[in-house]
């Protein structure tokens, strides 16, 4: 076991080194990209290639390849496969500088600082707009500091989506039929601890394992954004979903520090343009779905129920415990950077 984790060690250290090494790689053209230096940089996201990280990774792939005449590549690896498909790993990886770039759900990169995942409390927003509005304040700065503490800069943010339930045993409008049923969450105190309170059991498992759990039965749903849901094509192995909005989560674009205080400042200042703009691109494109896939998953067969606010009560009651458990560990600046009282 040791003798493995030599291995590992020695591994991201030698990517950490070849990273370094492509930022001081510096070149000019005569032509009017010339002003930005020569570089191949990586970027790792989590999803597949249909994925709302991997389609703003590789927009932002290409508008910086536009701007910076070529001279700057942004190299996207979907489903974690520098890190062997394993997000904790891939964000791990964000930090020590194996990943030169990244974009991760918080709920992943809470594996580096818990508190990461405050915004995801039970109904901590009611629609995008919000999102958008305290994200861009208040709640980017907190994401900011909490990151830079890591060894990581936050560049921006975007919707993963307002989390949904599937399953393929009943519908659930109640709390009483979540009981018993196995639900796959992100290895999250607040995924976990909600489930939980509301007589569920949650399994945190790899994300890329869950459409063959769910064909053999392992477990008996999962819950996610409707994008999410789409891509990973849990429509055709789910029969019941339920929309309830239940918590917001967003991706965090990301870079190594190390790495970006290594880039020229024009460089730095022509990704942060690109990915400030990836990310609004990708709020956009979420929102403007979002009720477009909802249909389409009812015309598919599915049982779509669209909780009342009345319905909505009962889960916000059965799950008051572990909301006001999990505010104060994560504490009051935590809390009041993102509105949630």
């Amino acid at each position: 076991m040791k003798h493995g984790r030599l291995i590992i060690a020695a591994l991201v250290g030698a990517m950490l080194i070849t990273s370094l090494a492509g930022c001081g790689s510096k070149g000019t053209n005569d032509g009017e990209s010339g002003e930005y230096q020569k570089i191949n940089l990586s970027m790792a996201v989590n999803g597949t290639d249909t994925q709302i990280d991997s389609l703003v990774a590789h927009h932002f792939a290409d508008l910086v390849s536009e701007r910076s005449g070529g001279n700057i590549v942004i190299d996207v690896f979907s489903n974690d496969t520098l890190a062997g498909g394993n997000s904790t790993k891939g964000v791990e990886y964000i930090a020590v500088g194996g990943s030169d770039l990244g974009a991760y759900a918080t709920c992943v990169l809470a594996n580096l600082e818990p508190k990461l995942s405050v915004a995801t409390l039970p109904w901590s927003f009611t629609s995008y707009q919000q999102a958008r509005e305290v994200i861009d304040t208040t709640g980017g700065e907190y994401y900011a500091e909490m990151l830079a503490n890591k060894g990581i800069t936050y560049l921006g943010s975007f919707h993963n989506g307002f989390r949904q339930l599937t399953n393929s045993k009943h519908a659930v409008t109640t709390p009483e039929d979540l009981k018993g049923l196995k639900i796959r969450v992100p290895g999250s105190a607040v995924y976990m601890g909600v489930f939980k309170a509301l007589g569920a059991s949650p399994t945190a498992m790899s994300w890329s394992e869950v459409f063959t759990a769910i064909q053999q039965g392992t477990i008996d749903g999962q819950e996610n954004g409707c994008s999410v849901t789409k891509s990973a094509k849990m429509d055709e192995i789910q029969d019941y979903m339920t929309i309830w909005n239940y918590s917001y989560e967003n991706d965090l674009f990301v870079a190594n520090t190390k790495v970006w205080e290594n880039l020229e400042d024009n460089t730095k200042e022509l990704l942060q343009q690109c990915a400030t703009e990836s990310c609004e691109w990708g709020r956009d494109r979420l929102e403007a779905e979002e009720d477009e896939l909802i249909k389409g998953f009812q015309e598919e067969g599915m049982q779509v129920d669209i909780l009342t606010e009345d319905q909505l009560q009962a889960f916000k009651e059965a799950v008051a415990g572990v909301t006001a458990e999990l505010k104060q560990s994560y504490g009051e600046e935590a809390c009041a950077a993102f509105g949630i009282n």
